[in-house]
């Protein structure tokens, strides 16, 4: 399964331009996801083309960054590190069957068709680690159609993620919740309803990612039937 296509387009970047085989995405410098260089070709002259990726990124105030996952040419990974580039966030992609029964829901979860602005700032507040940077990233997750689920507690969200169908995959994304509402098992119930609707509009599997140091949220997608499936990291200059 081509993960790091899936992830591509389910978290559009704003702006992309194509660099050969590669496609320079930015975002405002908002997530490095969507601020990074997809890699997926082997172009005649490495550095050369190295040399127009920075200056892309630096036009824009920004820093240059790789994501290296196995599309990336063989080598690039080396030759970054030899040019400065340090290696940040190794993320890991996990991918379950949604085969067999749904499992049971424990909390009461709402899932729309569009973010609210509570939705929005729920997440931000977890995941926000950009500054003033809400109105791009609100921009990059209404790049697609998806569903964003919710649990409420006194009339606010404090649990939420969202899910992109991908034909027969659904991708699974903005898993947060606020740190007061933490260890009740909300983000468990967000994700087994995320999956119960992609069950309900024909997704036969999901998936994810996940920063690899971040063992707790590991846990809870293995006991929930994701496996590790694949790895990425970003170079960064």
């Amino acid at each position: 399964m081509d993960f790091e296509t899936l992830v591509h387009h389910a978290w559009p970047a704003p702006h992309q331009e194509a660099l050969g085989g590669w496609t320079l995405r930015y975002a405002d410098g908002v997530t490095k996801r969507a601020n990074s260089i997809l890699p997926w070709g082997e172009p005649e002259d490495l550095d050369k083309a190295i040399d127009a990726a920075e200056r892309f990124y630096a036009d824009r105030g920004v820093p240059c960054v790789f994501s290296v996952g196995l599309r990336a040419p063989s080598g690039l990974d080396g030759f970054l590190a030899g040019r400065g580039y340090r290696l940040v966030d190794d993320t890991m992609f996990m991918a379950a069957a949604l085969d067999g029964p749904a499992s049971p829901v424990a909390h009461r979860v709402t899932i729309a068709e569009e973010p609210s602005e509570d939705w929005l700032a729920t997440w931000w507040a977890v995941d926000g680690r950009f500054g003033q940077g809400l109105a791009t990233a609100e921009r990059i997750v209404r790049g697609v159609p998806a569903g964003y689920a919710a649990v409420e507690e006194e009339g606010r969200p404090v649990a939420v993620g969202r899910s992109v169908l991908q034909g027969g995959m659904l991708g699974i994304y903005c898993m947060a919740t606020v740190p007061e509402a933490r260890r009740r098992g909300l983000g468990r119930s967000v994700l087994r309803a995320l999956l119960a609707g992609g069950r309900a509009r024909g997704a036969t599997g999901a998936y994810l990612s996940v920063l690899a140091r971040n063992s707790a949220a590991i846990s809870m997608y293995s006991a929930e039937g994701f496996t590790a499936s694949g790895r990425y990291h970003y170079r960064v200059r």
